[in-house]
């Protein structure tokens, strides 16, 4: 007779590596968040993890819910099993990044509200002036501008890895245009169309509210006055690869998505083509890089933004977010003293820490980097996406001898790091659960009281074997993040969306669609594509 088998569960080949396991701890027994969704997947087959995941697959490609990968559009690669934080762990995270939120945003200030005057953390030798002033990001041409409410870094997005202990730490700063948020709202709506049982059972805290939040804080920025402020949201336009986020905030929040050309400026004051005439403009949530948005200051040649903007903007009259020159907050050289900025302006200790990082500008570091170069992870301080990172252990000799020229020839470009093993969730990869590295991007949402840090953020999780690079602009995926609500969690809601704010009849006035200014500004938004700043999905 023949003896019964026993069903095949999907962790029976799953193989914990050197990284910290999210789910599964040394012993195989899983960690307490993740024991229902531990306790679910035991419980189904692959066939029918595979039946979900084609239709969350069938889902993001019927919404158009797409980014760009070697210049082609594709469907963002969503994975079944999601990533949990219990609400602990989220505390740590939600308090950790809004205390590095709130050093940048002196150390901004800092920086530009003080013309004339040397900045207080480079009087103080925190962080020298050479390395402000020789940041590609540092703008003089916005000195002395003060946003209405203080406020510069109205969202922002930190990257955090997990070490091999478990620790998370800081891996860079984005608080310039960072992207990926819609990408957080899209994986909720197909998870929970998907799992909807995981939504009943489990307390998992909703992610529904970030464009009220993020409404209301631009509200909350508008130029002292406006007692109804008109909000508009900037883009490059179709062929910029986060155009689908831009277009999902505009409406979601019930504003107008406008182009450049669809702006004007008039005796100091930004006036939007509509249907019904020009109307003034409050606040620009822009999603436009630095150099594209003011052609008199910056870009002579760029189409994407308004002449007279930078004019507008020191008179008072509009309020851009987030604020023009906040990418010397992003500068991966800066981002090494911003532990020490916490302690300078604050007089905390940084409850998120840094990575490891060798400061390259630095001659003993330097001399240091080149001769572990094979063991190191170089990056180029302006640089994101992926794109001028390189691995040693993984780089052949010509590699490396050309990073090794790039890094005597120009040291302030970059800075050096240890190889750190990414923590690992599950993933569903060919019909099996296997181990693969992960990092997370929190959003955070500063209107001038409050730091707000949506519960979740984008889990971005690079899908090749043993790949430690997330980017999905270098072939990563990503996962919905469920942080679970603790007993005393309250819920809160910002300021409500004005009534009829999506019935608006207000309809933004576009060029003729054949002339050699498309052409021109089609190219220029090619050319976005490949910059630092929205790098499409985030950076």
């Amino acid at each position: 007779m023949t003896e019964p088998t026993s069903p095949v569960s999907l962790f029976d080949g799953y193989r914990r590596g050197a990284a910290w396991d999210e789910m599964v701890a040394e012993d195989g027994v899983p960690r307490t968040p993740y024991k229902a969704v531990h306790h679910t997947l035991r419980s189904i087959s692959a066939g029918t993890l595979k039946d979900r995941a084609d239709t969350l697959a069938r889902n993001y490609i019927d919404q158009g819910v797409t980014f760009d990968h070697a210049g082609v559009e594709r469907p963002f690669p969503l994975d079944a099993v999601p990533r949990v934080l219990s609400a602990h762990e989220w505390q740590i995270i939600e308090s950790g990044v809004a205390q590095r939120v709130s050093a940048l945003e002196a150390f901004l200030d800092d920086v530009y509200s003080r013309e004339g005057d040397v900045p207080r953390c480079v009087h103080e030798s925190v962080v020298p002036w050479s390395l402000i002033a020789s940041s590609t990001h540092y703008h003089r041409a916005v000195m002395g501008i003060r946003p209405t409410n203080g406020v510069r870094v109205h969202v922002s997005g930190v990257d955090l890895i997990r070490d091999e202990a478990g620790v998370f730490r800081v891996l860079e700063d984005n608080v310039r245009v960072p992207s990926g948020v819609s990408y957080v709202i899209a994986n909720r709506r197909a998870m929970a169309n998907v799992f909807p049982e995981a939504f009943s059972t489990m307390r998992i805290r909703p992610v529904s509210d970030y464009p009220r939040m993020l409404l209301a804080a631009l509200r909350r920025s508008a130029p002292d006055g406006a007692t109804d402020p008109t909000v508009v949201v900037l883009t490059p336009g179709v062929y910029n690869s986060a155009y689908f986020e831009h277009a999902l905030l505009a409406r979601m929040m019930g504003v107008e998505l406008v182009e450049g050309r669809d702006l004007v400026c008039v005796s100091g004051q930004v006036r939007m083509r509509t249907t019904h005439g020009d109307r003034p403009v409050d606040v620009i949530y822009r999603r436009v890089d630095d150099d594209f948005l003011d052609p008199v200051h910056f870009r002579g040649d760029s189409v994407l933004g308004c002449a007279g903007l930078v004019s507008a903007m020191r008179a008072g009259r509009v309020t851009v977010a987030n604020a023009l020159g906040n990418g010397v907050a992003d500068d991966k050289l800066i981002y090494t003293y911003v532990p020490d900025l916490i302690r300078f302006y604050l007089g905390e200790d940084p409850i998120l820490p840094n990575v490891e990082t060798h400061r390259c500008a630095e001659p003993g570091a330097l001399a240091h980097v080149l001769d572990h170069l094979d063991e190191m992870v170089v990056k180029p301080v302006d640089g994101s996406g992926g794109k001028g990172l390189v691995v040693g252990p993984r780089a052949d000799g010509a590699t490396l001898d050309t990073l090794r020229a790039a890094l005597e020839g120009d040291p302030r470009g970059w800075i050096a790091q240890p190889v750190v093993q990414l923590s690992t969730v599950p993933t569903f990869i060919d019909g099996a659960l296997v181990p693969r590295h992960v990092d997370l991007r929190p959003f955070a949402v500063n209107d001038g009281e409050r730091i707000r840090v949506l519960p979740g953020g984008l889990t971005r999780v690079a899908l090749p074997e043993g790949e430690l690079v997330v980017n999905s602009s270098q072939g990563g995926g990503s996962k919905d993040t469920w942080v679970l609500a603790g007993r005393d969690t309250r819920t809160s809601s910002p300021e409500p969306l004005r009534a009829g704010a999506e019935m608006r009849e207000v309809v933004v006035m576009s060029a003729p669609t054949a002339s050699p200014e498309d052409s021109m500004r089609a190219q220029q938004q090619q050319q976005q594509q490949t910059r630092i700043t929205e790098g499409g999905i985030p950076c």
